[in-house]
């Protein structure tokens, strides 16, 4: 909720997702900032579910 930075989230946030609140980055996979571009975020060196980036829109840097 107060949280400034990038949010990684379950896709099924979207239920969920409310626009005033949140923007949405983009899915893990396909946002250049990811060190392993085109590949999922891992745990453990295995790929974990998918997930959606987020960021509060209300908080400030």
């Amino acid at each position: 909720m107060n949280y400034a930075g990038v949010i990684g989230v379950p896709i099924t946030f979207v239920d969920k997702y409310n626009p005033k609140q949140f923007e949405i980055i983009g899915i893990d996979r396909y946002v250049k900032d990811n060190p392993n571009y085109g590949k999922r975020f891992t745990i453990g060196g295995q790929e974990i579910y998918a997930r959606i980036l987020i960021r509060n829109k209300k908080v400030k840097k």
